[in-house]
């Protein structure tokens, strides 16, 4: 049955490991992650269904371009943990945390990608735990992807329990951005970095419009007109 806390909403295994609030050991982690990782493969699973079989034959190919997926490191848990004031525990990670699996979709279009999610979110076995809209509503610095947490069902033996897994959305241009912004601005301590900023909300302005621009060629050809010609 899905848990949610009280104060976040997050879902998580009401069971207390035995070390109660001790921090997480490696062997710990590794349980920690089995059920996240089922989940996670759950979820590609259907994301491939999907991807060949929403747009039937009237489609050349799929909407999704390529699909990445990760499980949280141990260090990155403990750190987010201590971020949050809590402690890096097992039973910390499982209440506190939703992104510990995690899948990024990248698709050719944004209608690609409200449709994918669209049909993950009609499947009945699975829960919505979560979602942002960061294309219908940039984040300040440009950032652009729409995010979803689900619920998905884990059996083991004679029970089920709901492990959460974080999907994120984007077109190439978007990943392109987000991963350019990632290694430039985030991770790092750059000079200038306001200027950066500034810099790299116009590129987000840029790719937007050249993304727009090819989903109305798209439209165009799909609707048998012939591409506009160049001035």
């Amino acid at each position: 049955m899905l848990k949610t806390s009280a104060e976040n909403g997050n879902v998580f295994d009401p069971r207390n490991e035995e070390c109660g609030e001790m921090d997480m050991t490696n062997e710990q982690y590794y349980d920690l992650i089995r059920p996240y990782e089922d989940a996670r493969r759950l979820l590609e699973t259907r994301l491939e269904i999907l991807n060949h079989s929403l747009y039937g034959s009237r489609a050349v190919c799929g909407p999704i371009h390529n699909m990445q997926n990760r499980i949280k490191a141990k260090k990155s848990i403990e750190d987010k943990l201590r971020r949050l004031g809590q402690r890096d525990s097992v039973s910390n990670a499982r209440d506190y945390l939703q992104d510990i699996a995690g899948i990024r979709v990248i698709c050719y279009f944004v209608d690609d990608i409200y449709n994918v999610a669209a049909g993950l979110k009609r499947q009945s076995d699975l829960v919505l735990v979560k979602e942002r809209d960061y294309i219908a509503t940039p984040k300040p610095n440009g950032y652009r992807s729409y995010h979803i947490v689900m619920g998905a069902p884990v059996y083991c033996l004679d029970a089920m329990e709901y492990f959460p897994v974080e999907v994120q959305f984007r077109t190439m241009s978007m990943d392109f951005w987000a991963s350019m912004e990632h290694r430039i601005c985030y991770k790092k301590n750059p000079e200038n970095r306001e200027r950066l900023e500034q810099e790299f909300l116009t590129y987000a302005a840029v790719l937007k419009e050249i993304e727009e621009k090819f989903e109305e060629y798209r439209e165009r050809r799909e609707n048998g007109w012939p591409p506009e010609e160049a001035d």
